[in-house]
């Protein structure tokens, strides 16, 4: 409805209304299911995210059909992004034992 009384595209429309951010997905091997992930991540992951504030979000989760970790962190900057992400699997890793 608001596409055709505008008159603009949609792709416009959703272009003002939000902003894309860098996205840098990890998945991280660990050997066995990990339900603990994000309990092992928490307060790094809190700690990113303070510094984050609203200009990113991280999410960790396990796999549901792989022995993987998934990691994925959206920041302002590919590069923080990446740095976010790789300092959280390096977290995890050392925590698992991988």
């Amino acid at each position: 409805d608001i596409v055709q009384r505008s008159g603009r595209p949609l792709s416009e429309l959703a272009a003002a209304a939000m902003t894309q951010l860098p996205q840098v997905l990890v998945n991280v091997p660990v050997g066995a299911r990990r339900d603990d992930a994000v309990d092992l991540l928490a307060e790094e992951v809190a700690a990113w995210e303070e510094r984050l504030g609203h200009t990113g979000r991280i999410l960790v989760r396990p796999s549901g059909t792989e022995p993987l970790v998934r990691i994925m962190v959206e920041a302002p900057t590919s590069a923080l992004a990446d740095e976010v992400a790789h300092a959280l699997r390096a977290t995890l890793v050392a925590a698992t034992g991988g």
